[in-house]
């Protein structure tokens, strides 16, 4: 395997770890509208390959966009799939984990592929990212574009262990809620780190309901993600890495000769 379960018990509280700025699906789809999606016709297949709650699939599917929307947490793809029909937008999910995308989907056929949210640091370390990326490749069409995100771990493993408490109230559907991130960060890079999230929420009483969860991370360096890239055949084409900001984006693009594949979308 090459991701780790999780994502379980925070599917259900997962919009108090969205920012404002993406917590709809058109400001989802918006952060990548100019740079990304702009230049797509509007019949294009994409993939969100780490999807979540799918504000940002359910966005672009009410774009017109063609989009597939899939998760290794069974819980994320359920949220996707209840967001979609109260949007009342058309879209396909699919609970599968990295490694599993080739089985269910046609190789060279997506223009764009998502994964974003820092979801590949719970890739199972450099083996396990290796093969996530050379899934996602093999999935994008002849010069079709992987969009990747992540958090700059360079400055997370700086920082070291600690408890981070969020400075204020989160409100989300009529409800406050403190998140607190607690890193677990380990003394070599290649070791398994751990990241628990916990959610308390407010209810109206003044009780305090808390959902906790903890997560497997495998975090890398920059240079690591961009060497890796080359190896399963996508050339970076813009990024916005900066050392001392805390998280960037990659637009990688692909420039394999399109596979043939028997299995349909």
């Amino acid at each position: 395997m090459i991701t780790v379960a999780g994502y379980g018990a925070l599917s259900d509280v997962y919009e108090w770890l969205i920012g404002d700025d993406k917590l709809t699906p058109a400001k989802a789809a918006a952060v990548y509208d100019s740079d990304v999606v702009g230049s797509l016709p509007p019949n294009a297949h994409i993939l969100d390959c780490a999807c979540g709650t799918g504000q940002l699939a359910v966005g672009l599917a009410g774009l017109g966009l063609d989009v597939v929307a899939a998760d290794a947490s069974g819980g994320m793809v359920r949220r996707t799939r209840e967001l979609a029909d109260e949007m009342g937008v058309s879209l396909r999910t699919l609970h599968a984990s990295w490694d599993e995308l080739p089985d269910h989907l046609d190789a060279s056929t997506f223009d764009l592929v998502f994964c974003v949210g820092n979801s590949l640091g719970h890739a199972e370390g450099a083996s396990g990212r290796l093969a996530a990326l050379a899934a996602m490749s093999r999935l994008l069409s002849p010069g079709g574009r992987l969009v990747l995100t992540s958090r700059t771990w360079e400055l997370v493993r700086s920082s070291g262990s600690r408890l981070d408490t969020r400075d204020r109230l989160i409100r989300r559907n009529g409800r406050d809620a403190v998140v607190t991130y607690s890193w677990q960060i380990e003394e070599r890079w290649e070791q398994e780190h751990h990241l628990e999230i916990a959610v308390a929420q407010v209810e109206p009483d003044g009780s305090v309901r808390a959902c906790t969860e903890r997560l497997s991370i495998w975090p890398f360096r920059y240079e690591e993600l961009v060497a890796e890239l080359q190896s399963v055949g996508l050339t970076v084409e813009t990024t916005t890495f900066d050392p001392d900001a805390e998280g960037y984006m990659v637009v990688a693009r692909s420039e394999q000769v399109p596979v043939t594949s028997e299995r349909s979308r």
